[in-house]
């Protein structure tokens, strides 16, 4: 369609850079010559493409280029993730509630008996944008001072009291929606999430932190190395 072509022609010159607001779909129209019901579908698709967004109320934007393209066989806290894009980490939505563990979390951890654990609920952002939705169960003897002085990085935390992570057994999920996810990370119909289930360990292989991260692909993009077999 020549209307998304233009587009993002116009995106990857450097005429419109990511964040760019872009003129009312009136102007659009008049611009390409086409019909506001042309232009709404090439934003439909380019929307779902993550090449623009669309904020209510406010306009339709260039999107910014991904924050993170990274190994997925490393292993970084969200925190440093972003950090290492260079943009600001921030939390919303900061809860804890305390539980004890199910029969699937018994498993996890390897308890032959329920024990109580934290239960961290958190959105994480990069630059005031909701990125990642963050849920951490971590068992309470684990962290005998409890959550005092927790602030963003669940990791350094664990640093901090001595439990520090050296390495997580990671299940990769692509998740088409969830009913609580979905709205507090502004995603849009047509759009997926990925979600990483997380158990990690400590370096005496004993586990610390089972959490459940659910990234939005138009932030993220993750890749693995792969290798051929030695014969």
């Amino acid at each position: 369609m020549l209307v998304i072509d233009r587009i993002k022609e116009m995106s990857g010159s450097g005429e419109w850079p990511p964040g760019t607001r872009l003129p009312s779909e009136f102007e659009l129209a008049k611009m390409f010559g086409v019909s506001r019901a042309t232009l709404r579908e090439a934003l439909r698709v380019l929307e779902e493409e993550g090449a623009v967004v669309r904020r209510h109320g406010i306009g339709t934007f260039i999107a910014e280029r991904s924050l993170v393209q990274a190994g997925i066989e490393q292993l970084f806290s969200v925190t440093e993730w972003i950090e290492r894009a260079g943009r600001k980490p921030g939390t919303i939505g900061f809860t804890v509630g305390e539980e004890l563990t199910t029969q699937e979390d018994q498993e996890s951890f390897g308890f032959s008996v329920p024990v109580e654990l934290y239960l961290i609920h958190r959105i994480r952002t990069a630059n005031g944008d909701p990125v990642v939705y963050c849920e951490d169960r971590v068992p309470k003897s684990i962290l005998p001072r409890g959550l005092h002085g927790f602030d963003g990085s669940l990791f350094e935390h664990l640093e901090a009291a001595g439990r520090s992570i050296a390495y997580a057994r990671t299940v990769i999920k692509p998740i088409a929606w969830h009913p609580e996810v979905f709205p507090a990370l502004d995603v849009k119909d047509g759009q997926a999430l990925l979600l990483l289930e997380q158990m990690h360990y400590d370096a005496s292989d004993s586990p610390v932190l089972l959490s459940a991260n659910y990234f939005r692909t138009d932030t993220f993009h993750f890749h693995v190395l792969r290798r051929r077999p030695k014969e």
